[in-house]
């Protein structure tokens, strides 16, 4: 299993519209294959600081759906919503002894 973890910097005043918008992207990548589970965060110290923090099968599901036209259309009206460019990083679990 992978966590993939997403953040992104809304621009001011769009936070409504962006929670809106990921319901429907939430609901695109549920259908997804390998995808597993994900959950959305508000930095308590910065209200347009979001980071999602999803689960997947591998890497590979990951790749497939990031590449996806599907996820491109989900995800083309919150790129207009963002102050930056979103920032994707890609984490697998080692054990610890």
């Amino acid at each position: 299993m992978i966590k993939v973890i997403i953040e992104r910097i809304i621009a001011d005043d769009m936070e409504s519209t962006y929670e809106a918008q990921l319901k429907n992207t939430l609901t695109a990548v549920m259908g997804a294959k390998g995808f597993i589970s994900g959950t959305s965060y508000v930095d308590i110290n910065n209200k347009n600081k979001r980071t999602i923090i999803t689960d997947w099968q591998n890497i590979e599901c990951w790749k497939r759906w990031h590449k996806s036209e599907v996820r491109s259309e989900a995800n083309s009206q919150i790129r207009l919503m963002l102050a930056q460019e979103e920032v994707v990083k890609t984490l697998e679990s080692q054990p610890l002894a």
